[in-house]
């Protein structure tokens, strides 16, 4: 692709009072971009000395500084590296109606990785997918994504970099590293020659520029900006198709229908819980201690009817944990500022770095649940999110993390004894809402939605486990024991 950079063909034609005018129309564009709501991500990308940081500056003068901000992305620290890759990327995505421009990205993870970091052939290629998927996501939640390369020759990036270490106030931006690329030009432009033409998607296409001539990159930068942003605010929305989930990658594994779960004599004596419970918690306080030192992630999600269980099982899990290596995260509707970002963007916010566990109540599913059935959100995007969440939870389990899910299930005649009892019982009245009381009016809709996200989402790498929980001693035993078994599986493995 590089080979293809959009050249300088008129070396005589002065671009300046073109670039002006397209300045003016950038910064009356920002006010469309907060009308329409639109999230605009503007990423640069490219040799060392090609100007991505003069861009930049000349991109922002004309801009309201309240409504963008400039991210400059470094080498991930030791701290961001105790988290899948894609997290700190998944945090800095914009607002809808604001604008993140990106001073290098997530593609530094890419081929300087391959390059420099000695990434395998396989991770390269799962890496290159996640990029892709994350940039399909964002496109089909509405956010433009312009993204740019700026090219030049080898004997143009020697002639910046001697030019740069002339002035003893600039000689400190060539690096040995700078140097170093510079010495393996051509190896770097085959990578990055390779990582442009796979991330070249239609919904994120690439623009290449040879920035020789830099009132004429200024010219092309500003014009592609205009453009596309134009285009968007000017464009209603057209629902993405909803991706099947064909791929391998999402085989699914077999699940019952919550009607055929035998609730009936799944019951535990008092007694015989007692001392089931405290063998329990205190094998996995042993397992907590070793995945800490092995550094495995645990993300626990539980979904369940209201008055389900979900609360007390947690509590006699986390009971046995260290508190400084969980974090257990309610899950409540999403406030103005989580509404402003892509739906998944909390729960990215909310994973557990190396050796820790996260505990969800409630959770991303709440997409193809409450929202769906509410009308919260649109009809095509809750379609689109069962692929969306495997593609989500492929993303955590490739990335070593072990997701355990859990369904707690009830029968009716269970759920109303237990609002009746919230009621009737004045520490726990809090817990019963008229929230729980509409739901519970539309029992068969919300049994006919959790059948279907049970079976498009229990996949081979991250199936649900429906716990009977009319009884709830049971219930958390068999919780706790479905946990136990899957820490000590890996550790085992590992």
């Amino acid at each position: 692709m590089l080979e293809n950079a959009i050249t300088n063909k008129n070396k005589s034609f002065d671009y300046k009072d073109l670039t002006k005018e397209l300045e003016k129309n950038l910064s009356a564009l920002q006010q469309q971009i907060r009308n329409k709501k639109l999230p605009v991500i503007i990423l640069l990308e490219g040799w060392g000395a090609s100007g991505k940081g003069t861009l930049i500056k000349d991109m922002i003068k004309m801009l309201d500084p309240r409504f963008f901000k400039v991210f400059s992305t470094m080498p991930a620290d030791e701290a961001e590296r105790r988290y899948p890759m894609m997290k700190r990327f998944w945090e800095d995505i914009p607002e809808y109606g604001t604008i993140s421009v990106m001073d290098r990205s997530w593609y530094q993870e890419l081929a300087i990785a391959k390059m420099e970091d000695g990434i395998s052939a396989d991770e390269y290629a799962r890496r290159i997918h996640t990029v892709n998927t994350f940039e399909r996501q964002l496109s089909d939640d509405g956010y433009l994504i312009v993204k740019f390369f700026l090219h030049i020759s080898q004997k143009e990036q020697k002639k910046r970099f001697l030019k740069l270490k002339e002035d003893s106030s600039t000689k400190w931006r060539v690096t040995e590293l700078d140097k170093m690329r510079h010495k393996n030009y051509n190896e770097y432009y085959k990578q990055f020659d390779d990582m442009l033409t796979k991330t070249n998607t239609p919904h994120c296409p690439w623009r290449i520029i040879d920035t020789t001539d830099r009132s004429f990159t200024r010219f092309q930068v500003f014009n592609i900006l205009v453009s596309q942003i134009t285009n968007a605010v000017n464009t209603e929305r057209i629902p993405s198709p909803v991706i099947e989930e064909t791929s391998h990658r999402f085989e699914l594994a077999p699940c019952k229908k919550l009607a055929d779960v035998k609730l009936e004599n799944k019951a535990l004596q008092p007694t015989k819980y007692v001392d089931e419970l405290k063998k329990a918690q205190k094998e996995l306080a042993k397992l907590h201690g070793k995945i800490y030192k092995k550094k495995i992630s645990v993300i626990l999600l539980f979904e369940g009817w209201d008055a389900a269980g979900k609360g007390g099982a947690i509590k006699r899990v986390s009971y046995a944990l260290d508190p400084r290596g969980y974090e257990a995260v309610p899950i409540a509707a999403p406030d103005k500022h989580e509404l402003n970002h892509h739906y998944l963007w909390r729960f990215w916010n909310h994973l557990p770095k190396s050796g820790h566990i996260t505990i969800f109540d409630r959770s991303w599913y709440g997409r193809v649940m409450v929202e769906r059935l509410e009308g919260f959100t649109p009809p095509d995007r809750c379609a689109m999110a069962y692929n969306e969440i495997n593609e989500f939870e492929a993303e955590l389990t490739d990335e070593g993390i072990i997701l355990l899910k859990f369904w707690m299930q009830i029968d009716k005649d269970e759920q109303l004894k237990r609002f009746n009892d919230r009621l009737n019982t004045p520490e726990k009245q809090w817990k019963i809402t008229d929230e729980d009381w509409r739901n519970r009016e539309k029992w068969d809709q919300y049994e006919e939605a959790v059948n279907e996200m049970i079976a498009k989402t229990s996949t081979k790498a991250a199936p649900w486990n429906i716990i009977e929980a009319n009884d709830k001693l049971y219930a958390r035993i068999k919780v706790m024991n479905i946990i136990i078994d899957a820490l000590s599986a890996r550790i085992k493995n590992q």
